[in-house]
Parts: structure tokens; C-alpha cells; sequence
């Protein structure tokens, strides 16, 4: 245990937020540094509980008591050593997960949870510094090569696993860099990208390929990939949902992962302007999850005029309903930092139409305020209104993978809900080839991403040698507690 009073004896403490007219000046990390001294008085406040049930809320199964109390008593490099033996990429889920061991935390029944998620990329941004994260390559080869085909977190996580296990791994993005979403659709403000180009120089040193601009059935055929040993499909969930109602044909109404890439690109200088660029212009977007809030924050970079985030749930409440007992993930009412920067964020209401003006371009919305009503939203009568808009931003979510090109080429088996089929391996229906991440798990958080990744290796390793020496976190049908 680490403080055995810190629980009792220290409050929950954050680092601030760097000042909103200073931040929306660049696109760097939001946060200011937080001393050694308040991490570790955090740590602290870890109980080390009997039946941790942090372990429950995390797929991965981070050893969080053991290194909260490594962290309080500044046993950096073994704090590090516990957070890798579970977490090819703390530094990723410490920045963008939304740390649903914090809120399984047991001390969150009753008081605020301890800072899971700072004292994790604190541990790992030590280790950086420090020169503890050093290549990892493999003792002896398998002679066995293997293709991964998306660069994302789940992709990642294979590839590293695997190379380590010693077999040749080449990993294949049809992006132009490798980094899938942790590259082109996460604003740097919420990570980086420094922290990505570190770890895959990791990764390359250990002896993992990377060939970006290979879309695969396009400039790889589809028999090529199929002469691999294995292959691991980690393509993400990319079919976005659209809005087809009057007006979406309007210049100015862009999918959120339309808008977020090339804005991205002219923060890390590939660009100098985007093409969809909302300086001066009345922004909206219509979803109100984290993606819709990367594109609140970005906009408000790129000069809005103003922005309104839409949702047609009702607002969340402060604190944990009934219906969200600890400690399952709760619907809560969260202010993020692009929240925090301005704008306006409006519950219940439903977009009707898209109004446009004599050029074709995208003028207003027409909205209506609603309610459930038999688990239908149903208009309010006399709600109906015009929000102005220049530029619509939709972020409402994805289906599942995109099905044209690389699946229907490869002719896999698809569930019920139209992700990839896999057995308890992830192995698809073709002998050879397994699925990672969103493509066979449905949209889903960070931190199951890298959990199926590794899975996913260790059942491609066992299909290559017949041992079973890689972890295996999660099974292919876990699901979040609820």
C-alpha cells in the first residue's frame, strides 16, 4: 500500500489547464506540468484495495495499485516496468482514454476517485525522459512473416507484440504516415504527436516494418496479402454515420473524420490551410461524443465565429443515476476542454433540415426540441427554429468497418452487426488471417483497442508456433462492466 492515510488526508488534485486565450494560440497539450511532489501525494491516495476493482474497469488489466504505490515512493523505473508488462502504450491511453478505471475506482463510492490516468502518462513521460523505454527485439527469429494491415492503437499493439515474439511483422497504412486515428484524427491538443513518433522509433529499432501509403486491394492485391503466414486486419471501424435528411446535398456539410484530418495535417506542418477551414464562420456539429469535441476544440482554433455542439439525449446528469451504479462507466454531464473554450453545447433536439442559400452552400438548420417517448424521440410541437450555420460537422458516430475494397475482396464472414467475424482467437473465417480492434469489436475506447491488439497476437503467435507464451487480456465477447 502506499499512504495508508493518503485516501483520508489528500483531496483529488489535477493539473490546471493552460489559460483558454493562451491554448487556442497553438495547438499543443492542454495541460500544464503538475509537480513530482502532488503526482505522488495522488498515488497516495490509492488504497490498494482488497478487490481492486480499477482492474475490472480496465480491459488491459493494469496493475494500478502496484505502481500508484511504486509512483508514491519514487520508484520511477519500476513503476514503468509494472505499467509495461500490461500497456504497449501508456502514454496513449493516459492522454486519450477516458479512464474507466477511475471510475470503477473504489474509493469513487464514496469520494472522488484517485488520478489513474495522470499518474499513468506521468510514469511513462518519466520513463522517456529518463532513457528507460529502450528497444525490445526479439532473441531469435521465428521465420515466420506477418502482415498488419492499419496502423491505429490495436494495430500497433499486434505488430509490437508480435515482433517481439520473433516474427518478421511489416505493418501496412494507406495514410501517407503511419499513426491511423492517433495521427490524423485526434487534434494534437488532446495528444501530441511527438508522443506517437517516439514510440514507433521504438518500434522500428525492435524490427517492425512500417509502409505507409498502401491501400491494400487497391495498391497491394488482395492474393499478395493472403501469402503472408498470418495476417491481422486492425482497419478500424470507418464507415461514418450520415444524416440523410433535406439539404444534406448543401456545400459546407463534412463527416467530423473529413474535417479533422487535414486540420491536423496544419498543425504538424503538412499543410498551410485546410480546406475546411471555420475561421469567421457559425460551426455546428451535430453529436455529442468526444469526436464532435475534437471538433469543437479545432474550430475554435481555426477562428469560429461561433460553435454549437448538438445531441438529441438530454442533458446528463452531474452525478451517477440509478441507472449508472459504481462501478460501471457513468452517463454524467463532463466538460471537456474544448467545451471549456467556448461555444454552445444544446440536449434534446433533432436536426430537420439543412436550409441553404442561392449559391448551394449550407445557410442554417432547422431544429426541433424532442422527447423519449416509448424509447422514440419524438418533435415538441412549436419547438421548430433556425440555428445559423456555415459549416456542419457531422460526428455522429460509426457502423463498422468499411466493407468495400479489402473485405469484400478477402470474402470474410461478418456478424450480426456487420464487423468482422472472429472465432475465440480472433481468428476470421479464412485460416489465416485474424481481426483487431473496432473492426471486429464494433467503435469501442482506446484502451480495448490495445487490449484486442495484444490478444489478437498472442492467438496469431499460438497459430504460427502452437505455444501460447503472449497474455491474452480480453476475450473476443468481453464487454465493458454494465
Amino acid at each position: 500500500m502506499a499512504d495508508p492515510k493518503g485516501f483520508l488526508t489528500t483531496t483529488r488534485e489535477e493539473p490546471k489547464r493552460r489559460p483558454v486565450d493562451l491554448r487556442l494560440m497553438d495547438w499543443r497539450e492542454v495541460y500544464e506540468d503538475f509537480a513530482t511532489t502532488k503526482l505522488q501525494k495522488q498515488a497516495g491516495r490509492c488504497m490498494d484495495c482488497g478487490i481492486p476493482f480499477c482492474h475490472q474497469g480496465c480491459p488491459l488489466g493494469n496493475l494500478i495499485p502496484e505502481w500508484n504505490t511504486l509512483t508514491w515512493r519514487e520508484d520511477w523505473q519500476q513503476a514503468i516496468e509494472r505499467l509495461h508488462a500490461t500497456n504497449n502504450f501508456p502514454e496513449f491511453t493516459g492522454t486519450l482514454c477516458p479512464a474507466p478505471c477511475e471510475t470503477a475506482c473504489v474509493l469513487g463510492i464514496n469520494d472522488d476517485p484517485v488520478t489513474i490516468k495522470r499518474v499513468e502518462i506521468s510514469i511513462i513521460d518519466r520513463a522517456f525522459d529518463e532513457g528507460w523505454v529502450t528497444p525490445q527485439p526479439p532473441t531469435a527469429l521465428t521465420g515466420k512473416k506477418v502482415a498488419v494491415v492499419g496502423s491505429g492503437p490495436s494495430g500497433l499493439a499486434a505488430a509490437q507484440q508480435l515482433t517481439r515474439a520473433g516474427h518478421s511483422v511489416v505493418v501496412l497504412e494507406r495514410a501517407d504516415k503511419i499513426g491511423g486515428l492517433l495521427r490524423y484524427g485526434i487534434p494534437e491538443f488532446k495528444m501530441e504527436k511527438s508522443r506517437l513518433d517516439r514510440r514507433l522509433d521504438q518500434m522500428r529499432a525492435e524490427g517492425t516494418e512500417f509502409r505507409a501509403s498502401v491501400n491494400v486491394g487497391v495498391d497491394m492485391p488482395v492474393a499478395e496479402l493472403l501469402g503472408y503466414d498470418a495476417v491481422v486486419l486492425a482497419g478500424g471501424a470507418t464507415d461514418w454515420r450520415d444524416l440523410p435528411i433535406p439539404g444534406r446535398e448543401l456545400a459546407g456539410i463534412h463527416q467530423a473524420m473529413e474535417f479533422l484530418p487535414p486540420a491536423n495535417r496544419v498543425a504538424s506542418g503538412e499543410l498551410d490551410v485546410s480546406p475546411f477551414d471555420a475561421k469567421g464562420l457559425d460551426v455546428v456539429v451535430i453529436g455529442g461524443g468526444d469526436t464532435g469535441a475534437d471538433c469543437v476544440g479545432t474550430s475554435h482554433r481555426q477562428g469560429a465565429r461561433s460553435v454549437t455542439q448538438l445531441e438529441i439525449m438530454p442533458k446528463p446528469p452531474e452525478t451517477r443515476s440509478d441507472a449508472h451504479p459504481w462501478p460501471t462507466y457513468p452517463m454524467i454531464y463532463r466538460v471537456s476542454s474544448a467545451h471549456e473554450e467556448g461555444g454552445e453545447r444544446l440536449y434534446a433536439v433533432n436536426t430537420q433540415e439543412f436550409l441553404g442559400d442561392s449559391d448551394g452552400r449550407v445557410r442554417a438548420l432547422k431544429l426541433v426540441e424532442v422527447r423519449n417517448e416509448g424509447g422514440k424521440f419524438v418533435p415538441v410541437p412549436g419547438t421548430e427554429r433556425e440555428l445559423p450555420a456555415q459549416l456542419v460537422l457531422l460526428a455522429m458516430g460509426f457502423l463498422g468497418p468499411q466493407k468495400e475494397g479489402l473485405l469484400s475482396d478477402l470474402g470474410v464472414e461478418l456478424d450480426a452487426r456487420g464487423n468482422v467475424a472472429r472465432d475465440k482467437a480472433f481468428k476470421t473465417s479464412l485460416d489465416n488471417v485474424f481481426v483487431a480492434g473496432d473492426m471486429g469489436r464494433g467503435q469501442s475506447l482506446i484502451v480495448w483497442a490495445i487490449a484486442e491488439g495484444r490478444s489478437a497476437a498472442a492467438g496469431v503467435d499460438a497459430y504460427l508456433t502452437g505455444r501460447d507464451v503472449l497474455p491474452r487480456p480480453i476475450a473476443p465477447t468481453d464487454r465493458p462492466i454494465a
